[in-house]
Formats: structure tokens, sequence, C-alpha cells
């Protein structure tokens, strides 16, 4: 098993970026949902409602990349403008209907449950096969996918260690789905609905939670090590 894609998101539910190698610190992956769109009464922008989180639909209209300074750089279209310009926050307002801001992380949690997320291209396979969809893992906003030969395998590494270049993660739990699947988002417009036969066959679960347990470089190409196998 090896690496053959690495997505980050340097700004929560927006489109995100390729990657051939990334950091891993003991948040997750370096830069990834660092930044979110806040509003004044500190809900991040996102698909869904929840406590920390209000549905922003018009933010899936944007992406975010890290430019080679370290700096985020956030598109619409053919329009730009760097993470801290006070255009971008009024761009965002006015397309939102309400007052927010790019803010970074600090006492609340950008990230969803997990640190990294992880799916094998065999169950994404399987899933496209048993119910005709397209099934690219952008719908999911994993971070790291890897090369499997059978479906589902990575649930079976939950409590286990997972080496991956010279980082490692614990496989914590399975990743519950919602709407944002089924929604055109990250330069995906999606064929087919995932999230009801998800909740019909696999209690809505796809992909795995992993925290991090060492610290380290992954790399598209790096071999997957799981411990005690």
């Amino acid at each position: 098993m090896k690496v053959v894609g690495l997505r980050r998101y340097p700004v929560k539910s927006m489109g995100g970026e390729s990657v051939d190698a990334f950091q891993l610190d003991s948040r997750g992956v370096c830069g990834d949902r660092w930044y979110a769109v806040e509003d004044d009464d500190g809900h991040f922008a996102s698909g869904k409602n929840t406590r920390r989180f209000r549905r922003r639909d018009p933010i899936f209209d944007y992406a975010a990349v890290t430019s080679e300074t370290g700096d985020v750089v956030v598109r619409r279209e053919s329009r730009s403008w760097m993470v801290g310009d006070p255009a971008l926050d009024s761009e965002l307002s006015r397309a939102m209907g309400l007052t927010v801001r790019v803010t970074p992380e600090s006492t609340i949690p950008h990230q969803d449950m997990g640190a990294v997320s992880i799916i094998g291209t065999a169950t994404l396979d399987w899933c496209a096969e048993r119910w005709g969809i397209t099934t690219d893992p952008r719908r999911l906003r994993v971070n790291i996918v890897f090369l499997s030969d059978r479906p589902f395998i990575e649930e079976e590494w939950v409590g286990k260690t997972v080496g991956i270049g010279d980082a490692s993660l614990r496989v914590a739990e399975r990743i519950p789905r919602c709407r944002m699947i089924d929604i055109a988002q990250d330069g995906v417009q999606p064929v087919g609905r995932w999230l009801k036969p998800l909740a019909k066959e696999r209690e809505m679960f796809l992909a795995m939670y992993a925290d991090v347990r060492q610290t380290g470089v992954i790399k598209v190409g790096d071999n997957l090590t799981i411990d005690g196998a």
C-alpha cells in the first residue's frame, strides 16, 4: 500500500489544493483548515448547522491555495485575494449576506472531529461500482488517499498505528458523512447521490479519522506500514 494522493484545505469548507508532500504537526496537517470564515457570533462557515458551524453554501464558490511564500490565496473564478486583505472579507460578506471575516484558529478548533482523514482506493472503487456514482475523493475532503486492494480495509485499523514516511498516525474512528458529499465543491460536480446509499448500507460512515502519533513529512509514493501486520 502506498500514498497516491494528498490534499490540504487552507480555509475550512473552501476548495483545497493537491500537494506532493505535507508536514504533520501535533494538530494534524500543517496549514489544513487553519483558517475559517467566521461571523460576528463566532460561527464558522460550513455546509451544515452545528454548535460551531453555520450553513453558508456560497463558501463553496471559493478555493484556497498556499503560495510559495506560505501565504494563503483565496480564488473565485479569475479573481484572487490574500488572506488578511480587507477586500477578501468584504467579498465574502457580500456573497454570504452578513458580516464575516477570515480568521486563524484560536481556542475553538476548525476541524470537524479528527486531525487527519484517510481512505483507500478500493473503498472508493467499491462505492462507485455498487452505487453507480462518481467517487472523486474531493467529495469527501480527505487528506490522504492510499492504494488498496480490499474495500474498507482502513476500518480494520482502529487503534492501530499507520507509519507513512517518517510520520505515523493512530487510526481513531470512522467518519460520519453529511450533505456536503452530494454538493458541488472543490472543483467537483457530483454525479449520483452518495449520502442516501451510505445511510442505508454503511450507517453513513466513510473514510477514517486518525490522530498524529509521530510528526514528520508524508509524500505521495510513501509506503504504509501497519503495526502488527
